[in-house]
């Protein structure tokens, strides 16, 4: 086990849990030992100490704006007297100043990008510390379960950092190759995929069964969309978001989706609705109307099959390996005449 005091990129050291009560393994899960120890190890210091005046006050930023900050990460609003803030606190305001003054952050988006990399993380905190609960619970009786807080957090906040530094290496190399650095908006093709008859699955199957095949949909989807150099916007319940700069690249992903389905018995039976236009990207996220087309062509696709829009389909029609033909127009939400194009293999030669 590494030893914070002798290792400086250890970060600040833990409290040893002994202190807290001489019966270490009665008490270590005592919710507000817990509590008062990972707060104070993570956050740095001796725990919350500041209010939110004191905080916004040190930091030279009005009251209003840190507030506004705060809610918009989503965290929760505390009382004029409530000493639920640390110098972390201080710092990370401070270096939203920094941001601004480089103008790398203009000030009228910040919420917006507030409020996505506080929903981002909440939902990677949350999983992460599920998971470190688990293990906790899983110690043997003579290891003291809080001592695990200094060897996994450091190394889950490098591979953190190194994630993140991938990612920017890997969009810094895909926006300057599609040649413009102006990419709030670009064409796109825009897919969604889909697992067939996942309400009755979900009443059909346990807990655990359910949860294996949520992974593997997810999981394998990822794999593949990743595999065609495109790139995963968001899961939404029991479909998947993604995008490709590559409209044949596109069709080909959509057969090997739904090809995945019929021929693997461990991924789900999915539809696929993919369309191709120009879309607005806007913090991670991505908006307009061939999104939207996308997603009502997933709506009206049968089981095992995948729907393209016009646009789409007139480029990859001519291409030898797909089979493009036009289906019945469909009345769906916000399009009352919306055009369909089924898009299949060939049919083999005799």
């Amino acid at each position: 086990m590494t030893d914070p005091e002798s290792d400086p990129d250890a970060g600040p050291g833990l409290p040893d849990a002994r202190e807290f009560d001489p019966a270490v393994d009665a008490h270590a899960f005592d919710p507000a030992i817990l509590i008062e120890v990972a707060g104070s190890y993570l956050l740095g210091g001796d725990g919350p100490g500041l209010t939110r005046h004191q905080v916004a006050e040190q930091a030279d930023v009005p009251l209003e704006q840190a507030q506004e900050l705060w809610r918009a990460l989503g965290f929760a609003e505390t009382g004029d007297d409530q000493a639920a803030f640390t110098e972390a606190d201080v710092e990370a305001l401070r270096r939203v100043q920094e941001l601004i003054g480089l103008d790398f952050l203009d000030a009228s988006m910040l919420p917006s990008l507030v409020r996505t990399m506080g929903s981002t993380f909440s939902r990677m905190a949350d999983w992460q510390t599920r998971l470190l609960l688990s293990t906790m619970a899983r110690a043997d009786d003579d290891d003291v379960p809080l001592e695990l807080l200094t060897e996994v957090v450091p190394l889950v906040e490098q591979l953190q950092s190194y994630v993140w530094r991938r990612h920017l290496v890997s969009a810094t190399s895909r926006l300057l190759l599609q040649g413009s650095t102006d990419q709030a908006s670009a064409p796109l093709a825009v897919g969604f995929v889909d697992i067939v008859g996942y309400t009755t699955q979900s009443r059909r199957l346990s807990t655990t069964e359910l949860a294996t095949m949520v992974e593997t949909f997810e999981r394998t989807t990822s794999d593949l969309v990743v595999e065609a150099g495109g790139q995963v916007v968001k899961t939404i319940g029991d479909e998947v978001l993604y995008t490709l700069s590559d409209p044949v690249a596109a069709a080909d992903l959509a057969l090997a989706l739904v090809d995945r389905g019929e021929a693997d018995d461990t991924y789900p039976q999915v539809r696929v609705g993919s369309a191709y236009g120009t879309v607005l990207s806007r913090l991670g996220d991505v908006f307009g109307p061939v999104v939207n087309i996308a997603a009502r062509l997933t709506s009206v696709s049968r089981p095992g099959r995948v729907l393209l829009d016009a646009e789409l389909a007139s480029l990859v029609r001519d291409v030898e390996r797909f089979r493009v033909r036009r289906a019945p127009r469909a009345s769906v939400k916000g399009y009352e005449h919306l055009e369909l194009w089924s898009l299949k293999h060939p049919k083999p030669r005799r």
